[in-house]
């Protein structure tokens, strides 16, 4: 069973990791019956299973289903699309509310179940041609509507029938290296739009049938129960998350403290949360069925537990809204009560890879998600640490034991997965775990029950407590370690490693995993030759952020935009992409002026990776001025002052013997609105490659920049300046480039018409190849003597559902 089950996940992963579909997706079903008609053969016949290649054909027939069977699934989901002519416009849409809505600050996020559009092509009964069944809704207050409407907005409850005034686009997300892949979160949950509601919405409905509706409005009564009973709670979050998988009230700085400390896994509702309340439900059946003997006759004691247990966990998960993670906990461990209903004597591995297979054909994209490889290792590494072992260590030093090998074996895949892992993780969990498990989820379960304040108070007080240890071992300088990502051949021999490292001592080859395991953390992605630079060019949405990096140096000029009132860019892109590719702490960071979509995420790289220099354009307040408390509120502003050196033209260094030189604005007048002081710099390889950062510099400046260049304006890549905006790329400047690449940093479908086709036709004259952020992903730069190599990272790190 452990072959098959590694040949569909192979074949699993080879699809979800594919460029495209193939051709036959939509008759994947053929080859899946096939292969298992090969796999039942190898499994029955005793001729078959006695021959020493048996193993072949059945590893091959479980490798072709499972990508047959993932390739037909993705081709039906990718078949509910939206319809690219209805990309952007005016739609009423009537659907149900069919999911708890998220408190995203300023606004809410919900899933909208289309029943019904005004804009569906003819000829459809259902009304919703074009439009994908599941669209991840956005409302906003403020957006479309006036007067004092547009403070708040309706209540809105999970179950109920609304008609909504929309506009829809298909999916799209960051496509960065090292960085979170947005457009496969949605398509694992089956969300193959995005849009956001513009005005009112009429309700028509306050309940709508359907069981998962029902779930919902009872979710949404459990969290309002928490509000109620704590207000003003700090930790109420933490509650909520235990109590219906409802993340959104966890602040980002407990978040981080979560991080640090590795227990981030214990606010979300998942495997062990799910098999803890299987047990103690299961154990409590079983205890009181064994003392009534009527009932041990009609039915043995160990069977009526597995029911109570499953009915239990099927409870708890739907509390939690059913999610990815909650499914994927309830399968194992309804593959393990089977197995025990059976009465069928069944090793552990086997049953682990039972529930392989049925998580992987109830969700073929489970191998994208993080948990998939942290709650299936984590399983494979408990099952190897305690069987196979002549004398057993018990007690207290099994359970250290057991912490030290999960968290030991887990080292590669949070490397991969989010480079970096807690050093502080074995301290923390072993604070966190039991608190969690035996006292403050069973207080949060037992208010759900029983909405007693004491219970409340208890849970919160107890949270409380833990938080404070956290956070205190959190404030630990080596508490989280951090590594660049690494690639796939080394991840893999380091994932050997570890695990030849929890074997038995006396295991051959320990010595030389050892060294192995030194050498994955040594480890550093290669840096350019002296002489030579790269840059990418990120994808940030509506706004700019550019990482430049030498030899021994690296540079980031802008910081990109806000994502509003929660996050930025700064937080979830140019961090993320600097850890990924190793960089520790940057040696200088530019902001060209002081725009929202160029400084909005500066404070977050800044407290993330460190800099060591600040020069600004804009309005600059110079470095050891106090600040002035309440000034302005960062996230509700569109422009953002900057602490630093003032940038100003005449500014030039040079880092391994490459040159950097800022050539505008020539002074700066301390005004906002100042995208005609935008600071221009000019990198200049030692083979004469050069790549020119002009910010938003509108035309003006740029034919005052062209005249007093001339000719030793011209780059070999430009980024255009203001995204692409007809304010910027003069004539005059465009001629003095004249580059071979151009590039536009612009979001997807941005309300601007960034950039403007007129622009592209003028840059084009020039034969200048274009790119652009928000169709071709990060664009990454390269100089190799005198030449620039450059890559979009959809193209050379292409998937099936990257479509723009």
């Amino acid at each position: 069973m452990c072959l098959v089950a590694f040949g569909i996940l192979l074949g699993v992963c080879c699809l979800q990791w594919a460029a495209g579909l193939p051709f036959w997706a939509a008759w994947g079903w053929a080859l899946v019956g096939a292969s298992l008609a090969v796999i039942g053969f190898c499994r029955i016949s005793r001729a078959a299973r006695s021959a020493r290649v048996s193993w072949m054909p059945c590893l091959m027939a479980a490798f072709v289903l499972g990508y047959a069977w993932a390739a037909w699934r993705a081709d039906f989901r990718m078949a509910d699309a939206l319809d690219p002519a209805l990309e952007g416009r005016d739609l009423l849409l009537t659907g149900v509310i069919a999911s708890l809505p998220e408190d995203r600050g300023n606004g809410i996020r919900f899933v909208f179940e289309v029943e019904r559009a005004d804009a569906a092509k003819e000829g459809d009964a259902s009304g919703r041609v074009g439009i994908p069944r599941r669209v991840l809704m956005s409302w906003t207050a403020g957006r479309g509507r006036s007067g004092q409407d547009a403070l708040s907005l309706p209540a809105v409850r999970p179950g109920e029938r609304w008609q909504l005034p929309v506009r829809l686009r298909q999916p799209h997300g960051a496509a960065v290296p090292g960085v979170f892949d947005y457009e496969a979160w949605l398509l694992e949950r089956g969300l193959r739009a995005t849009g956001y509601v513009r005005g009112d919405g009429a309700l028509i409905a306050t309940q709508t049938s359907g069981w998962m509706n029902r779930v919902h409005r009872l979710r949404a009564h459990v969290r309002q129960k928490f509000e109620a009973a704590l207000p003003d709670a700090p930790y109420r979050g933490i509650l909520v998350a235990l109590a219906v998988g409802d993340q959104g009230a966890i602040s980002p700085e407990q978040w981080e403290i979560l991080r640090r400390t590795g227990v981030q896994h214990l606010v979300a509702i998942s495997g062990m949360h799910i098999s803890l309340v299987a047990l103690a439900v299961g154990g409590l059946c079983v205890l009181v069925w064994r003392r009534l003997p009527w009932l041990v006759r009609r039915c043995p004691a160990r069977l009526a537990g597995a029911a109570a247990g499953m009915v239990a966990a099927i409870a708890y998960a739907l509390l939690a809204g059913l999610g990815i993670p909650a499914q994927r906990a309830l399968l194992m461990l309804a593959v393990a009560a089977l197995c025990m209903v059976a009465r069928r004597e069944t090793s552990a591995r086997n049953v682990l890879s039972l529930a392989l297979v049925a998580v992987l054909a109830v969700d073929p994209w489970a191998p994208l998600a993080a948990g998939f490889w942290l709650s299936f290792g984590a399983v494979a590494v408990i099952l190897l640490t305690l069987n196979g072992r002549v004398k057993p260590v018990r007690g207290w030093r099994s359970a250290v034991g057991l912490q030290l090998a999960i968290t030991l074996a887990m080292v590669p895949i949070l490397v991969a997965l989010f480079q970096g892992f807690s050093l502080a993780s074995p301290f923390g969990n072993a604070l966190a775990i039991p608190m969690v498990s035996f006292a403050i989820a069973p207080l949060v379960l037992l208010a759900v029950i029983f909405p007693a304040d004491g219970l409340f108070g208890l849970a919160h007080g107890l949270t409380a407590w833990m938080m404070a240890a956290l956070q205190w071992l959190s404030e630990f300088s080596l508490a989280l370690y951090e590594h660049p990502l690494p690639p796939l051949w080394l991840l893999l021999t380091a994932t050997a490693a570890v695990l030849l490292l929890i074997l038995p001592r006396g295991t051959p080859g320990r010595l030389a995993a050892l060294a192995i395991l030194g050498g994955f953390f040594l480890w550093h992605p290669e840096r350019p030759r002296p002489g030579d630079f790269r840059a990418a060019v990120l994808d940030v949405g509506q706004g700019l952020a550019v990482h430049v990096q030498t030899a021994r140096h690296d540079l980031l000029y802008d910081s990109g935009p806000f994502f509003g009132d929660t996050t930025d860019a700064g937080e979830r892109i140019v961090a993320p992409y600097l850890r990924a590719m190793g960089v520790g702490r940057l040696d200088v960071a530019l902001i060209s002026h002081d725009d929202a979509d160029h400084a909005g995420g500066l404070e977050s790289v800044r407290a993330r990776v460190g800099i060591d220099k600040m020069l600004a354009g804009g309005e600059v307040i110079e470095a050891g001025t106090p600040s002035k408390p309440g000034a302005w509120n960062a996230r509700n502003a569109q422009l953002v002052p900057v602490r630093g050196t003032p940038c100003v033209a005449g500014l030039r260094w040079r880092w391994d013997d490459v040159d950097f030189a800022v050539l505008a604005p020539a002074h700066l007048s301390g005004k906002r609105r100042s995208n005609g002081e935008s600071c221009v710099l000019r990198v200049s390889a030692a083979g004469g490659a050069s790549l020119l950062l002009t910010g938003d510099l509108e035309q003006t400046g740029e034919i005052e920049l062209a005249g007093q260049q001339g000719s030793a304006l011209k780059s070999t890549a430009v980024v255009a300046g203001h995204h692409g905006s007809r304010t910027s790329s003069s004539p005059a400047f465009v001629e003095a480039t004249y580059p071979e690449l151009v590039i536009f940093s612009s979001g997807y479908r941005n309300r601007y018409g960034h950039p403007h086709p007129h622009i592209l036709a003028r840059w084009a004259r020039t034969a200048a190849r274009p790119y652009r952020t928000d169709s071709d992903g990060t664009v990454l730069l390269e100089t190799e003597g005198g030449r620039m190599k450059a890559d979009a990272w959809r193209e050379v790190h292409p998937r099936y559902w990257h479509q723009h």
